[in-house]
C-alpha cells in the first residue's frame, strides 16, 4: 500500500552514499515516491512534521537501497534442461521455449520472476525477454521497477525484430507512472548481422533509449565471431556503434585488453553475472581488470534456467568468492564494493535515481531483518561486520519489507500486490502448456 508519507524509524540505515554512512537508530522519511530526509531518528522527526506519516518500525532491521538486477531474464523453466553448456542450452531449450510463448504465458512467467525478485529485495530488473505486453502488465501489477527489452535477432531465428522493439517502446515506455522503460535488446552476435547491430543503434538513438546486449559470454561465442566477422564480439559491437553510455553489456567473460579499453572509452556499462557464468561453464570474467579500468559494473542473476533463483544476495557472495578463489587473492572484491555493485552501480548503469538512500532520490528501499542467525553476532556500530554479513551470510529470505517508488510492495515477507498462491499455481500450469507447444509439430 502507498502512504502519502512514510517514516522508517529506528533502523540501521546503510545509505550507500558517497561517504559510506551507516546510521544507527536512524530514520528515512519518504513522501510520495521520494526520500525527503535521512539521519538519526531524533533529528529527522525534529526537522519534519511526521504526524500524518505511516510509521514502519525498523528496529532490529537494516535499511538499504533496493537491489538492482542489471541482467535479468523473465523465466519459467527453473530446473529444466539445466545440465547443458550455454550453446546447447540455448538451442535445445531456451529458444524453443521463448518461441512457444504467448502474451498470457509471458505474463505469468514475468509475474513469477518478479515475485521472487521482490521477495529477495530486488526493486529494479533489467529484463530481456519476449511478449513485452505481458511483461509490462506483470510489472505494473506487482509494482516492480522494470527496464524491458525484446530479444532481437535476425529474422531467420524467429525471435523479435527491430519493428517489435519500436512498437514495444511506443506502447509501453513510461508505463507504471514511469517505472517501466523499454530498451532495444540484442540477443547476441551469433544471431545478429552487422546490419542488425547498426539498425539497433539507430533505433535506440531515434527513440532516445538504451541498448541491452549479451557480449563475450563464452569462448565459443568469441570463436564464432572471429570466424564470422574476423573480429572479437566487443570489437564488432564497437565498429557498429552498439557500445556507449546507454548500453548495458551482459556477461563480458572473455574480454581482451583491447575490448576492456573499448568498454572504458565508450563508457559502456557492464553486468557481471558470476553464478550464471559458472553454472554454464563459461568461465570467470576479468572483473578486477574491468574495475581497475574504471568501468561501471553492476550485478545480475541472468535467468532461472542458468541460476535457479533470483536471489541477488547469493550473486553478491559468489561475485566476491569466485574471484578470490581463481586469483588466489583474498583482498579482491571486499564486501562494501560488492554491495555497491548490487545497488549504486546498477542504478548508475540505468541512469536511475535509486541506488543509495539520500534526500531527493527515488524511494526504492528494503528492510533486512537483523534479528536472525544470519546476522548473529553483530556488534552495534561495527560497519565492517554488517557489510560482511550482508554479502557473505545473508540470503534473500532475510528481506522483510520491499518498498518501490514509495509503495510498500512487500511487508513482513508478504507481497501485497498479488496473490502468491495463485502466481505459483498458474506458473506451474503455464510452464506445462509451453512445454506442450514446444513439443507439438509446427503447422
Amino acid at each position: 500500500m502507498k502512504a502519502s508519507s512514510l517514516l522508517l524509524s529506528g533502523g540501521t540505515i546503510v545509505t550507500m552514499n558517497d561517504a559510506g554512512d551507516v546510521i544507527e537508530d536512524g530514520a528515512v522519511l519518504i513522501v510520495g515516491d521520494r526520500i525527503v530526509d535521512v539521519g538519526p531518528a531524533r533529528e529527522v522527526t525534529a526537522r519534519n512534521d511526521t504526524s500524518g506519516a505511516r510509521v514502519l518500525d525498523a528496529r532490529n532491521k537494516a535499511v538499504l537501497p533496493g537491489l538492482v538486477d542489471l541482467h535479468f531474464h523473465t523465466a519459467i523453466g527453473k530446473g529444466w534442461s539445466d545440465h547443458l553448456p550455454l550453446w546447447e542450452s540455448l538451442f535445445n531449450f531456451w529458444y524453443p521455449c521463448i518461441r512457444a510463448l504467448d502474451e498470457e504465458s509471458a505474463y505469468w512467467a514475468a509475474l513469477l520472476s518478479y515475485l521472487e525478485a521482490i521477495k529477495c529485495g530486488v526493486t529494479t530488473v533489467n529484463d530481456m525477454y519476449r511478449k513485452l505486453g505481458g511483461l509490462r502488465r506483470a510489472a505494473e501489477e506487482i509494482g516492480i521497477r522494470a527496464v524491458l527489452s525484446n530479444d532481437i535477432a535476425d529474422a531467420e531465428h524467429e525471435l523479435d525484430t527491430l519493428d517489435d522493439a519500436k512498437e514495444a517502446h511506443e506502447q509501453h515506455h513510461g508505463a507504471g507512472d514511469g517505472r517501466i522503460e523499454v530498451y532495444v535488446g540484442i540477443e547476441w552476435l551469433p544471431l545478429a548481422s552487422e546490419d542488425l547491430l547498426r539498425g539497433a543503434r539507430e533505433l535506440a538513438d531515434d527513440l532516445g533509449t538504451g541498448i541491452h546486449i549479451h557480449l563475450n559470454e563464452s569462448l565459443s561465442e568469441v570463436e564464432h565471431s572471429k570466424a564470422r566477422f574476423g573480429r572479437r564480439p566487443t570489437e564488432v559491437a564497437y565498429d557498429n556503434g552498439i557500445l556507449g553510455r546507454n548500453c548495458i553489456a551482459a556477461h563480458c567473460v572473455w574480454l581482451s585488453d583491447t575490448e576492456i579499453a573499448l568498454m572504458k572509452a565508450t563508457d559502456t556499462q557492464i553486468s557481471h553475472n558470476p553464478s550464471s557464468n559458472a553454472k554454464l561453464g563459461n568461465g570467470v570474467a576479468r572483473l578486477p581488470e574491468m574495475l581497475a579500468a574504471g568501468i561501471n559494473v553492476g550485478l545480475g542473476h541472468d535467468a532461472a534456467e542458468s541460476n535457479n533463483g533470483c536471489d541477488l544476495f547469493g550473486v553478491m557472495k559468489f561475485a566476491s568468492l569466485i574471484h578470490r578463489a581463481t586469483r588466489v587473492d583474498a583482498s579482491l572484491q571486499q564486501a562494501p564494493e560488492v554491495l555497491a555493485m548490487a545497488t549504486r552501480n546498477g542504478s548508475k548503469a540505468l541512469q536511475h535515481e535509486t541506488g543509495h538512500i539520500a534526500p531527493g532520490r527515488k524511494a526504492d528501499v528494503i528492510l533486512v531483518d537483523l534479528d536472525s542467525v544470519m546476522f548473529t553476532p553483530l556488534v552495534p556500530g561495527n560497519k565492517a561486520q554488517l557489510y560482511s554479513h550482508l554479502v557473505y551470510a545473508a540470503n534473500g529470505s532475510c528481506v522483510d519489507t520491499t518498498i518501490i517508488d514509495g509503495d510498500v510492495v512487500m511487508e513482513a515477507r508478504e507481497v501485497r500486490t498479488v496473490d502468491e498462491a495463485t502466481v505459483l499455481r498458474r506458473s506451474n500450469e503455464v510452464f506445462q502448456e509451453v512445454l506442450e507447444r514446444m513439443e507439438a509439430p509446427s503447422s
